[in-house]
């Protein structure tokens, strides 16, 4: 063999090992695949703050494996349909009337979380703490490669979704109700934003062993008809049109549901749209997104929105819609709206009302901080970043984020 050959043959194998590597990735949306395996790395070569991170998410992960099992037929309270397979809360900022003696119709305030709406007579609490717990899992199953964790995220997955005794019906025609009000409403879709995750973790989990084919089959089927309820059922109607970041994370909804069941049409049409219908209504040009100021949590919930539209954007890179550099009508667009709110995180006062601690927000700005360096690549963003008073050795987000 000539000596002229070996590089054409090295270039032959590390194309190979480049395709072998692509191809083992798990199937994510939100999460980057690639990203993540760099981060893998990154733990086996005990490189930080990524070992500390990790470390700290595997005792989180043995916690886990003790959570659940969860169902919606657990809660001691039954819904107006009289079947507890189906998802039943109240709104969380509703409450009793004082001056009325059975407390009759229930009273808004807003950003003020009734108790009540969080205890086990209702199916919220049991939602957020399964999905938590299977993304904890299945992160600990990618990273360490231990089946223990994946084990036990799929038994969670089963009993909420498959097992007939215990999984939730596909809708959500009872979530945030009032009492005195109305038995259900389309805002109330926005209970199932955590089920983006579970997307993910699924795609994390589908290389395990403890992983079925009938499990993946089941899990598409349910996530079908729940899709298809949320584009033909009258709350979805109602939460597609709705003006706030309840529309733009229905949005987020329809489209990962989408790329999940291999509907990327319909997931291009949903991203697409919504630079018109969510960012250009939503957006002012300077970056202040209105009807979120207008809240009683307005830092809250403007970070909330803005998470909604770097998903949308992430979600886009898979069918094709560039929204992080989309410039819309008066040159709206999403990296001003998180540029409007970091002088707030420096040496501004929020001018807005907050009434919970600014400090609640860490969490979700976090990882916008990290994206924004990654997609926008500026320094302001990592500057934020390490200013804020936080261990980011102890965030997850760092092990979801490469640098």
């Amino acid at each position: 063999m000539q000596l002229s050959s070996f590089p054409l043959i090295s270039i032959f194998l590390l194309g190979l090992l480049e395709e072998e590597f692509v191809l083992s990735q798990p199937r994510t949306f939100l999460l980057d695949a690639a990203a993540l395996a760099k981060v893998k790395r990154y733990i086996n070569e005990s490189k930080e703050p990524y070992s500390s991170a990790y470390a700290a998410s595997l005792k989180d992960a043995e916690k886990a494996l003790t959570a659940g099992p969860f169902s919606v037929v657990n809660k001691t309270v039954t819904p107006p349909s009289g079947d507890k397979h189906d998802f039943y809360n109240y709104g969380p900022y509703w409450w009793p009337d004082s001056t009325k003696p059975d407390g009759l119709p229930y009273i808004r305030r807003d950003g003020e979380v009734n108790p009540e709406t969080q205890s086990d007579k209702f199916d919220d609490q049991s939602m957020s703490k399964m999905t938590s717990a299977v993304e904890t899992l299945a992160l600990a199953f990618f990273f360490s490669g231990d089946e223990k964790y994946a084990r036990h995220a799929v038994e969670l997955l089963r009993v909420w979704f498959l097992k007939s005794a215990t999984k939730m019906n596909p809708h959500l025609e009872y979530s945030q109700a009032i009492p005195g009000r109305v038995t259900g409403r389309g805002i109330g879709i926005i209970e199932t934003v955590k089920f983006k995750h579970l997307i993910d973790a699924i795609g994390l989990l589908e290389t395990s062993q403890n992983f079925s084919q009938e499990d993946g089959k089941g899990l598409r089927e349910w996530f079908q008809a729940y899709l298809h309820w949320l584009r033909t059922s009258q709350h979805g109607k109602d939460e597609d049109n709705w003006y706030n970041n309840h529309g733009t994370w229905y949005d987020v909804q329809v489209a990962i549901f989408a790329l999940f069941l291999g509907q990327d049409s319909l997931a291009k049409r949903v991203i697409e749209a919504s630079k018109h219908r969510r960012l250009e209504t939503q957006v002012r040009p300077d970056g202040s997104q209105p009807k979120e100021l207008e809240r009683t949590r307005s830092l809250s919930y403007s970070l909330y929105n803005l998470t909604a539209f770097f998903d949308l954007a992430k979600l886009g890179q898979h069918v094709g819609v560039d929204l992080w550099h989309y410039r819309g009508k008066d040159g709206v667009n999403i990296k001003s709206a998180l540029d409007f709110l970091l002088p707030f995180y420096q040496d501004k006062k929020w001018p807005y009302e907050q009434i919970t601690p600014i400090e609640t927000t860490y969490e979700r700005l976090i990882p916008l901080l990290k994206q924004a360096v990654k997609v926008y690549q500026e320094k302001q963003y990592n500057d934020v970043l390490m200013r804020l008073p936080v261990n980011l050795a102890a965030e997850r987000a760092t092990l979801l984020y490469a640098d």
